[in-house]
């Protein structure tokens, strides 16, 4: 079992299980459409395979297996589950002819097989993943805080109806951001680990966008790992709300400008990936074939805990999880899907 699972004192969940089957339905019914309304965006359909080496994939961290199989139809293609859409968001933007101020979002499935699993991780990934076309002139700090405080505020509004359909969750979400580097959060709390500064921050600010992951801190450490072929470093960021079940920071949605041809050069570099550039995907960037843009993902079952104020992210999704971790939480009344 998981060392990092939390079991709230006196924890009860507030809505049965066929109400909380039905509160899933609607949350996912009334966010996406308050999401598609704030930004613009249009559904699409997305994949659960790619091929093998298309470069298309997450390498997340780089150090992830990916689930992969033969297709026997094709003489014996290799394909991989997708991890996220991060790239092939892009590339359907550039295929479909979306211009500038306008976007797609849809539900992405994926598997992480070695995630560790705890209340708020699942070897299975569900997301609304979203990516939106800008122009060069909105490659900036202002742009990227508007775009973080409009998914706040459709955050929020869910939350409001979710309140009034189940009066028995009462809380709200805090709509004033509060913005922060990564950097200057260490320099906050020098000490810390990225976790704990995480952690300390949300709490103070209830609701905290964390801004540029993924490159060498002052102390030579990372804040966290991000890929270096999606987002621009020095323009993404976390988006985190405090759950008071948890007693908590979680983290709802990943987001951030994508990288150009200039940010994509440097910082393969820095990350010894040039060997990328081989892949189509990294070479329409480069040549600027793919229009720049702005996108992310915000966890459908995430949120859904959030917002009904459950404990384990298993009583709102169905995956795999330990014997023991199944056995523990029923022992204090955390029921796993």
């Amino acid at each position: 079992m998981s060392k990092s699972l939390y079991i709230p004192e006196g924890y009860k969940s507030a809505l049965t299980l066929r109400e909380t089957q039905h509160a899933i339905k609607y949350i996912k019914d009334v966010f996406q459409q308050a999401l598609s309304f704030a930004l613009t965006l249009d559904r699409v359909s997305a994949p659960l395979i790619v091929r093998m080496g298309s470069g298309i994939n997450d390498d997340l961290n780089g150090v992830e297996r990916k689930v992969d199989f033969t297709i026997k139809e094709i003489g014996g293609c290799e394909a991989e589950v997708v991890q996220s859409l991060a790239k092939w968001k892009r590339m359907a933007l550039y295929r479909y002819g979306y211009n500038a101020g306008e976007g797609i979002y849809t539900d992405m499935n994926a598997i992480r097989r070695d995630d560790d699993t705890d209340n708020t991780h699942s070897i299975f990934v569900d997301q609304w993943d979203w990516e939106k076309v800008i122009t060069r002139e909105q490659r900036n700090i202002d742009f990227l805080k508007d775009t973080v405080k409009s998914v706040v505020k459709a955050v929020s509004f869910v939350k409001r109806k979710v309140g009034l359909r189940y009066p028995v969750i009462a809380g709200n979400v805090c709509e004033d951001v509060f913005f922060i580097t990564t950097q200057e959060l260490e320099d906050m709390y020098p000490d810390k680990s990225p976790k704990e500064r995480e952690r300390l921050i949300t709490k103070e600010h209830k609701t905290v966008f964390i801004m540029q992951i993924g490159g060498l801190l002052a102390s030579g450490q990372k804040h966290d790992g991000r890929a270096p072929d999606y987002d621009d470093w020095s323009l993404n960021g976390d988006i985190f709300v405090w759950d008071d079940v948890l007693d908590n920071a979680l983290e709802i949605s990943s987001m951030g400008i994508r990288v150009d041809e200039n940010s994509l050069k440097t910082q393969l570099a820095e990350a010894g990936a040039e060997d990328r550039m081989q892949y189509d995907y990294h070479k329409m960037i480069a040549d600027g074939t793919l229009p720049l843009t702005i996108g992310g993902g915000i966890g459908q079952s995430r949120l859904c805990m959030y917002l009904l104020e459950k404990a384990h992210i298993g009583e709102v999704q169905s995956s795999i999880w330990s014997n023991d971790m199944i056995a523990k939480c029923a022992e204090h009344g955390i029921t796993l899907l």
